[in-house]
């Protein structure tokens, strides 16, 4: 396995110091790790605007400097909205991105969030989506592109969801990114759930979470924290310092197989550049043992 990181893991610091991806880029290096994926590459509050081809040239040409690879390419996107072929078309466009950027892997999300039919069953919105995928992993195959999708968004982040929608789709340039963490989203047991997407596995995102058990409906969450999809607190934290048993779920993926590329994902409240240090330090022990 290879260790790269998340620029969604600068989050906090691209928005307040307004640096670009070039800073991070020289950061992701110094602190050790061997690629670096990207998300949403124009972003206002990142200070980022322009042509996106050509800031796709420049941050490749970035990476390209300082030895890193860029394994993959994740944007939002959601194909049960109000104009899906119009949504297709873009995730074609931006598989193109994901080309012109050097990275083997386009990650869209099947839907976050907002529906075009709010009492849409996931079932059915399978049934809806599963031709639109077959699109854009067709037009990925011919570019050299493997596409996927992530458990992320909720209506499609429990894990026999994720499947059933693989499946349905039957492309094999279609896979999972596959989120340790997410599963907690939605009151999973993470290790349990690794073990159902390993096999689909095409890219691997390493996430730690502090989880607390539901503290009623009418007591506040703390601050920081969000509730899970049953009602229970979770919160991003440094990598290893949370509940996800990230060390067996890693295991879960070499047994099945996967020697790709594992991405640290940061989104807790620490200081980001410590905490994206102290994450690889501990992801770096775990790949070599």
């Amino acid at each position: 396995m290879k260790i790269g990181v998340s620029s969604y893991s600068f989050d906090r610091y691209l928005r307040e110091t307004k640096c670009g991806y070039r800073e991070i880029v020289r950061l992701a290096r110094e602190i050790g790790f061997a690629g670096i994926e990207f998300v949403d590459l124009l972003n206002p509050a990142w200070g980022i605007e322009g042509d996106e081809y050509e800031i796709a040239r420049e941050v490749r040409a970035a990476a390209d400097e300082y030895g890193l690879s860029i394994p993959a390419y994740a944007v939002s996107s959601n194909l049960l909205g109000f104009f899906p072929d119009r949504e297709v078309e873009r995730l074609c466009r931006q598989a193109s991105i994901a080309k012109l950027l050097g990275a083997s892997v386009f990650r869209f999300d099947a839907s976050f969030k907002a529906y075009r039919k709010p009492d849409l069953t996931w079932e059915d919105g399978i049934a809806e989506m599963a031709p639109r995928i077959r699109r854009i992993a067709e037009f990925g195959s011919k570019i050299g592109v493997k596409t996927c999708t992530e458990n992320h968004g909720f209506l499609y982040q429990a894990p026999e969801r994720v499947e059933k929608l693989i499946e349905a789709v039957g492309h094999k340039n279609f896979g999972w990114l596959v989120d340790v963490g997410n599963f907690s989203v939605v009151d999973r047991d993470n290790l349990e759930a690794v073990k159902i997407a390993a096999p689909y596995a095409v890219h691997v995102h390493a996430k730690d979470f502090v989880l607390l058990p539901d503290p009623g409906k009418d007591a506040p969450a703390p601050v920081g924290f969000n509730r899970s999809a049953g009602g229970n607190l979770w919160r991003g934290t440094v990598l290893g310092r949370g509940n996800v048993d990230v060390v067996s779920c890693l295991d879960a993926l070499r047994g099945a197989g996967y020697d790709g590329w594992v991405s640290y994902e940061f989104e807790g409240p620490e200081d980001v550049i410590p905490a994206i240090a102290e994450g690889y330090a501990y992801l770096k022990r775990l790949i070599r043992e």
